[in-house]
């Protein structure tokens, strides 16, 4: 049990009333410092199943037979079937398998995959299915593929033949018979002869926007509804590699899908308790795919790139000599120019082949991850005096390491600023009281450094990791003091964004799914109110001429929309008890009034409470009005509950 939560009970034990009404005053005469439009955002890293599994919507684990030391991983196989890799189709994925049926063969010929613990199908929606076949005659030759539910029993048949010495792509589509979300699909060879296989491939017909090589409609319709305004990717750790060989490798991640190459996720053993060995990248969704849901979310691309050094958490660090540091700056500048570039350039008219003529106008980069020690900031000033005289409207991203403070992020942050970096990326994990103490943790920053990314960031709570309410409203406290420091920090993006509820290494995390179905945390409810109502201007709001970060157990700040029109206060109460507020606008801008009500949003609930894919909507935003007080015409009174994050819109005419 954490001390906030003792200290709950002793005050409610107790019988503390809560104190006479809290006067909150918003000075609204002028906006204050802008805030960024891209402040709110989301990082994306392939753990916990995030991509193949997760936001990626293909079902076929292993489609290209190229798991690392295990080919047939995901696969069973029954009859004569055999792994090659002499005359494969594609060059990076040469393996196929090659089945042999003969009539004395009782059990046929064939081999069924298991998806990403197991296969999601929903009653009557269709499925694509696809691979690349070559017979070693003219004979046609028919196989039957199936869909079995969990009990083993079929509810989705198709039939398709094929024919040919050379290799043909076919496609054809099953119709699910019933909602189970650990189905396997079987692939029958039914008549006498040899059939060849490659890049089996399983997806929804319904995907996000419908497109090929598609995402997961219902997650990304979740991101959608966040309305994040920048988007990092593609890590984290995974960027770094557990060595340098398995770093993540953009150009790996492009071209025609069935020939990016198959990388083992470092994920899959990084966590003892948690070991996957079944957990690769297929790079289905790389690069181009990130950039595009970016642009489909309304965010700012924000890449992170290897810097030459591998994870530092993962053993002994491998690091490119200097000398040789060359390719991975050229990496970074095609990045760029792939994201930018016109079509008449390299990577500009392969994004064009892809599909997207038009350049992606990204504007941010990071170069390395949680890098620290004495090096790093060499390596990243090689990246920078490349980059800066070719791009120099793109916003470089150093980092701070991997800690919220102590040695090595007291070294990096003055390097940081020697160099001249636009950003720089700080990560905290720590419970839930750190983020309460630490509201006030931009108010002494300077104001004329590099800008601050919070690039990861979570509440754990102790002794289990939860997404509960505890969690979530410890973050919206600290983000008050976030927000009201907007000309210090300048973007913000909560840490992992995604886990699959039968394979994740990490919690807790913003949103949770299993093969069909996604809930929002109340972490996730956080954040969206923040997103969706960030303003454009940081407005003063005081007690007593303070700052709200912590006082009696209240945190607030105050914006501006001056494209809405409205002003917004956030109030967390992080006590077991109501309190009476008023907020008194202690002068409006010239020309300005405001309208009698006031519309409240508020998220609050036990403070132990999870939301589950069982039940989803135990802590959920809730609407109410209050009507302005008819004393003055410029209070608005508000009963703020205990335990409670509150937004109030108070709208301008």
């Amino acid at each position: 049990m954490s001390n906030w939560i003792k200290t709950l009970i002793c005050l409610a034990i107790g019988g503390i009333v809560a104190a006479q009404p809290v006067e909150l005053v918003v000075d609204a005469r002028r906006p204050g410092v802008p805030i960024q439009p891209d402040m709110w955002g989301i990082f994306f890293e392939d753990i916990n199943f995030g991509a193949d599994g997760g936001l990626y919507a293909e079902l076929i684990k292993n489609r290209s037979f190229a798991f690392t030391n295990s080919p047939l991983m995901g696969w069973t196989t029954y009859g004569h079937v055999e792994l090659r890799n002499d005359g494969g189709l594609f060059d990076r994925n040469p393996n196929y398998v090659r089945l042999t049926s003969k009539r004395e063969l009782l059990t046929g010929t064939g081999l069924m995959n298991e998806g990403f613990r197991g296969i999601g199908i929903v009653k009557d929606d269709t499925y694509k299915l696809s691979f690349y076949a070559r017979t070693e005659d003219d004979t046609p030759k028919r196989l039957s593929v199936r869909l079995l539910s969990s009990n083993n029993d079929p509810v989705g048949r198709l039939q398709i033949e094929v024919s040919g010495r050379e290799w043909k792509k076919y496609t054809g589509e099953i119709v699910g018979g019933i909602s189970d979300p650990h189905c396997r699909i079987d692939i029958r060879l039914t008549t006498p002869g040899v059939a060849d296989l490659d890049h089996i491939s399983l997806f929804p017909a319904k995907t996000w926007k419908n497109r090929e090589n598609g995402l997961r409609e219902d997650i990304i319709q979740v991101l959608y509804e966040l309305k994040p305004r920048v988007f990092r990717f593609p890590g984290g750790c995974i960027v770094e590699g557990n060595n340098l060989e398995t770093r993540y490798q953009w150009k790996n991640s492009v071209g025609p899908v069935e020939n990016r190459l198959v990388t083992e996720n470092r994920w899959n053993y990084n966590t003892a308790s948690k070991f996957f060995p079944d957990y690769f990248q297929s790079y289905g969704l790389g690069f181009y795919e990130y950039f595009l849901l970016a642009e489909d979310l309304g965010a700012e691309p924000l890449p992170v790139i290897s810097c030459g050094f591998s994870c530092q958490f993962s053993g002994p660090r491998e690091v490119v000599p200097l000398s040789e540091l060359q390719p991975y700056i050229d990496d970074a500048l095609d990045l760029i120019e792939f994201a930018n570039g016109p079509v008449t350039s390299k990577w500009g008219k392969l994004r064009s082949d892809m599909g997207h003529p038009a350049p992606f106008n990204m504007k941010y980069l990071a170069i390395g991850n949680e890098q620290w020690g004495p090096d790093y900031h060499i390596y990243l000033d090689a990246f920078m005096k490349q980059i800066r005289p070719k791009y120099p409207n793109i916003k470089l991203v150093g980092t701070s390491g991997p800690y919220r403070s102590g040695e090595w992020f007291d070294a990096l942050w003055p390097q940081m600023r020697a160099l001249k970096v636009d950003l720089v990326d700080e990560h905290y994990y720590a419970p839930p009281q750190w983020f309460l103490n630490s509201a006030k943790r931009y108010d002494s920053y300077d104001r004329n450094g590099p800008k601050v990314f919070a690039g990861e960031y979570a509440a754990h709570t102790t002794p289990v990791k939860l997404n509960n309410f505890e969690s979530a409203i410890a973050e919206a406290a600290f983000l008050t003091g976030v927000e009201r420091n907007a000309d210090v920090v300048h973007l913000a993006t909560y840490a992992p964004l995604v886990g699959h509820v039968d394979a994740w290494q990490w919690n807790p995390n913003l949103i949770w799914f299993d093969n069909l179905r996604v809930v929002r945390t109340p972490n996730y409810y956080v954040q969206q109110l923040y997103s969706h109502y960030s303003g454009t201007n940081v407005l003063p709001i005081t007690n007593n001429g303070q700052i709200v970060a912590g006082e009696n157990q209240l945190y607030a700040n105050a914006v501006i929309d001056t494209i809405k029109k409205e002003i917004i206060v956030k109030i967390v109460n992080s006590s077991a008890f109501s309190r009476d507020i008023n907020i008194r606008i202690g002068q409006l801008a010239s020309g300005m009034s405001f309208k009698s009500e006031m519309q409240a949003i508020y998220l609050t609930g036990d403070i132990m409470k999870e939301n589950t894919l069982d039940e989803p909507s135990a802590i959920v935003p809730q609407n109410e009005s209050l009507t302005m007080s008819t004393r003055e015409n410029n209070v608005f009174p508000a009963r703020v509950r205990g335990l409670s994050f509150n937004v109030y819109r108070i709208q301008l005419q």
